[in-house]
């Protein structure tokens, strides 16, 4: 996707979010403000696809800015988390549309021929089965994910653990692109993947952690580590938006903050890849570390001067 495709269509989408949040576009005054949402699909937008969590910075922001309405409604935040992410998927596919198409053709082929004939095939079984071990564990611990995980203190420590792993991974060799990976190493990136549904691992920062671990480019990281957003995030949304959309009843005042919470999160997206992988063709992942280590450090200070309990 062209740069000015990109920042044109980002700008767009940004300043339709914007409008519609002035001007309060389908807002219930009783439910979730517009505003609000505007702000958690900038927030949602821009750390999915860096690796700084964006489940754990979708806790923590309104843990921070005490907004309680999604605490209290738990099918209204299950549902507006479909939203969001299906923003970020749209973004993913719209950046990598072409190559998304080519390594589809090029997987369905390789099917057809029972064998791996060329790097587009190959990189197309590598999406596919890095995908296999974060679905099927997802699928599996879901409710156990949503009942023992994603407290601010635990948010806060695997923010800082694994802004360490991603420190020390980023000090690894550059060798290799995604098409040179095996499909065993493939299978390791997914099985990182999975630790992401921990809110506060970053599934960004852990499947580039993995990739550098493995000789994967800083480019080839970022690259491989959006590619995979969209299997997971695809079969996300489909699953939730079936149990919790469909089967479930949509609830009031749903309208204006999904709407504008997907547009945002759609804009951000756009920008959020288009800036890392210029960014990290020049540079190292430490700008990263250094805001994961710092934000959880912030963390721990609320809860243990009491300014914020430890749960939210």
């Amino acid at each position: 996707m062209r740069r000015t495709v990109v920042y044109g269509s980002a700008t767009t989408l940004v300043t339709v979010a914007f409008i519609l949040t002035l001007i309060g576009w389908g807002q219930n005054a009783a439910t979730f403000p517009d505003s609000q949402a505007l702000i958690l699909g900038f927030v949602q937008g821009f750390t999915e696809l860096l690796p700084i969590s964006s489940s754990g910075h979708l806790i923590v922001v309104p843990w921070l800015g005490d907004w309680t309405y999604l605490r209290e409604h738990e099918e209204f935040n299950k549902t507006f988390d479909v939203a969001l992410h299906l923003g970020t998927l749209v973004a993913v596919v719209a950046y990598f549309w072409h190559d998304l198409i080519g390594y589809l053709v090029a997987w369905l082929g390789s099917i057809r021929r029972r064998s791996i004939a060329s790097e587009n095939e190959r990189i197309g079984w590598l999406i596919v089965v890095a995908s296999i071990p974060a679905a099927i564990i997802g699928a599996a611990g879901q409710s156990v994910i949503e009942k023992r995980l994603g407290e601010p203190w635990q948010i806060a420590i695997l923010m800082g653990v694994f802004a360490l792993v991603l420190y020390w991974a980023d000090r690894r060799p550059e060798r290799k692109s995604v098409g040179e990976m095996s499909l065993k190493q493939g299978l390791l990136i997914g099985l990182a993947q999975s630790l992401a549904l921990a809110p506060g691992v970053s599934r960004s920062g852990i499947t580039i952690s993995a990739g550098r671990f493995l000789g994967l480019t800083r480019d080839a990281a970022a690259r491989l580590s959006f590619l995979l957003l969209v299997p997971i995030v695809l079969g996300a949304v489909v699953l939730k938006g079936y149990t919790d959309v469909l089967k479930g009843q949509l609830p009031n005042g749903w309208v204006g903050p999904f709407v504008v919470g997907t547009i945002a999160s759609a804009g951000s997206g756009l920008l959020a890849i288009n800036w890392l992988l210029g960014y990290v063709r020049g540079h190292n992942y430490t700008v990263f570390v250094v805001y994961r280590v710092a934000l959880a450090l912030f963390i721990l200070l609320l809860i243990a001067t009491g300014i914020r309990d430890a749960a939210f």
